[in-house]
């Protein structure tokens, strides 16, 4: 039997919404599996959380960078993070963040590459964040990047929680190639990335969604749904409609909207395609939040929980 500490029920606390008690249930009776708690807890009905969510924050800043080519677009979007929320309003880093991303625009690798290249004015990324460090007095690191080159085509990004143009909480980009007006292209980029910003898709397509997340939620569909006692036919078809909502829900191309929930975005790519003459196909997006999944001190949480839970 593993142990149930005080750190795992927070956690799962955390992940879920759901009460101590509950959730140190939900441990015990899966020997303290966190995903498997989550899923048990989900059965019961007692949350509603679609995937996992990880509260964690770090300080700093995400900043994008867009350049056009041609026919085509390239962007680059990274995290620079740093130990205090104040630091992000601090002029130096956020011109190291914008220097960042910029030169992300042309590394064809991941953070280790960027940090190796250099700057527009020729000073190598790590030696300028190193310097950032010995002058502001955080510890700073870049921690993540992601980046697009389309053409012919356009990248629309967008920038939530803006502290500064370009720089902000949550950065997206949101590939598209299409041989129609590249401005046009652009802006209807930014509208999706917009979207994106706000609900937070898993994948681009059914085709790309994890596998093991569909079968997951269908695990957990089948039983709600054997729980409410109907017969074998009628749950295989419940179960069968709650995928399909599940696609909705999670997956970009088959969400709908924001801006218009009439219509899918998928819809709404194909409309603008009509409306420029030209064929369009979105081919990724990436959405960078702040200090995502970045683990965070536990607290001393242990007597709060031995007083809701007898100690054990």
């Amino acid at each position: 039997m593993a142990e149930i500490t005080a750190a795992l029920v927070k956690d799962l606390r955390e992940k879920t919404g759901v009460g101590m008690m509950d959730c140190k249930k939900a441990l015990v009776e899966n020997n303290g599996d966190m995903e498997a708690s989550i899923d048990w807890l989900r059965a019961k009905g007692l949350s509603k959380a679609a995937k996992k969510a990880d509260r964690a924050a770090a300080e700093g800043l995400i900043a994008i960078a867009t350049r056009k080519d041609g026919a085509g677009m390239s962007a680059a979007v990274i995290e620079l993070n740093a130990e205090t929320d104040f630091v992000a309003r601090n002029e130096l880093f956020q011109s190291a963040a914008r220097k960042t991303a910029v030169a992300a625009l042309d590394v064809a690798g991941g953070v280790e590459d960027i940090v190796a290249a250099s700057t527009a004015d020729g000073e190598v990324i790590s030696e300028m964040v190193t310097q950032l460090i010995a002058t502001i007095g955080e510890n700073m690191m870049v921690r993540r990047s992601a980046s697009f080159s389309v053409s012919p085509g356009a990248v629309g990004a967008y920038v939530h929680n803006a502290v500064a143009p370009d720089l902000g909480k949550i950065g997206v980009l949101v590939a598209l190639e299409g041989a129609g007006d590249q401005a046009a292209l652009q802006e209807l980029g930014r509208k999706i990335a917009m979207h994106v910003a706000a609900t937070n898709p898993m994948s681009l397509s059914t085709d790309d969604l994890d596998q093991a997340n569909v079968e997951r939620e269908r695990a957990v569909f089948t039983e709600q749904a054997l729980a409410s006692g109907k017969p074998e036919s009628v749950v295989e078809k419940m179960v069968e409609g709650r995928i399909r909502k599940f696609y909705e829900e999670v997956v970009l191309l088959k969400q709908a909207f924001v801006m218009n929930p009439d219509q899918t975005v998928e819809q709404l790519v194909e409309a603008a395609g009509k409306e420029l003459g030209a064929p369009i196909k979105v081919v990724g997006f990436v959405r960078l939040a702040l200090g995502e999944g970045v683990a965070k001190e536990v607290s001393d949480f242990a007597a709060e929980v031995a007083s809701m839970t007898g100690g054990n």
